[in-house]
């Protein structure tokens, strides 16, 4: 399978999520099944929030199917959560499934700042694997981390990396050329960057994301 999206060297844009309904026709053409949505959006945005991760750890084949529906150059950005790192090693095995498709790992932080937490979530991983912490306490501000992980929407973080996500549509025009504005320099300064619209019931959001790519 090949994207046809426009291609942006080191930009991976998207939504979170893909498996709606609402989206077809006006995203998905009419008729697509729902065991098509992942191939047909892959034809046309090159990365995804994965979130089912963040809830229950999918079988391998299933990691395996969404592997086969994509092309090697779309990106995963998977979902954990804190309570996850128990399972961080079955986490990581299941998700390297996925081989290059693999992407950053999401992980979601509702608790106070522990820095002996953050070091069991560092610690829990292949420091190889880049990590983007959704931090969702104040008390994390300030916060370093290694060069493999970057806090969600931190603009100027040193990480190879950024992590960025739009959690308050609706977006005109000039509200996604602003995005493209932010993230241009980013990209063509070496930086990869993963960004992703939040998924509404109608197909705004990847209208948002392929709207973006045209712009960059």
């Amino acid at each position: 399978m090949t994207a046809t999206t426009p291609s942006v060297p080191g930009l991976y844009v998207g939504t979170s999520g893909w498996s709606y309904p609402t989206w077809r026709p006006g995203f998905y053409p009419a008729g697509t099944k729902p065991n098509e949505f992942l191939g047909s959006y892959a034809e046309r945005l090159p990365s995804v929030e994965l979130n089912s991760t963040g809830y229950r750890i999918p079988a391998e084949e299933q990691f395996r199917r969404w592997a086969e529906q994509t092309p090697e150059t779309f990106r995963f950005a998977v979902k954990m959560q804190a309570y996850q790192l128990r399972q961080a090693a079955t986490f990581e095995e299941r998700v390297r499934l996925l081989g290059k498709r693999l992407g950053p790992i999401r992980i979601l932080v509702t608790q106070a700042r522990d820095e002996g937490f953050l070091a069991l979530a560092l610690g829990s991983l292949d420091p190889e694997l880049l990590i983007a912490f959704d931090f969702r306490h104040d008390s994390w501000a300030g916060v370093e981390l290694p060069a493999n992980a970057v806090r969600i929407n931190d603009v100027d973080a040193s990480a190879s990396f950024r992590y960025l996500r739009f959690r308050d549509p609706p977006y005109s025009d000039k509200h996604v050329r602003g995005h493209a504005d932010l993230i241009r320099p980013l990209v063509a300064s070496g930086i990869a960057v993963y960004c992703y619209y939040r998924h509404e019931d109608e197909p705004t959001a990847p209208q948002y994301a392929e709207r973006l790519l045209e712009l960059i």
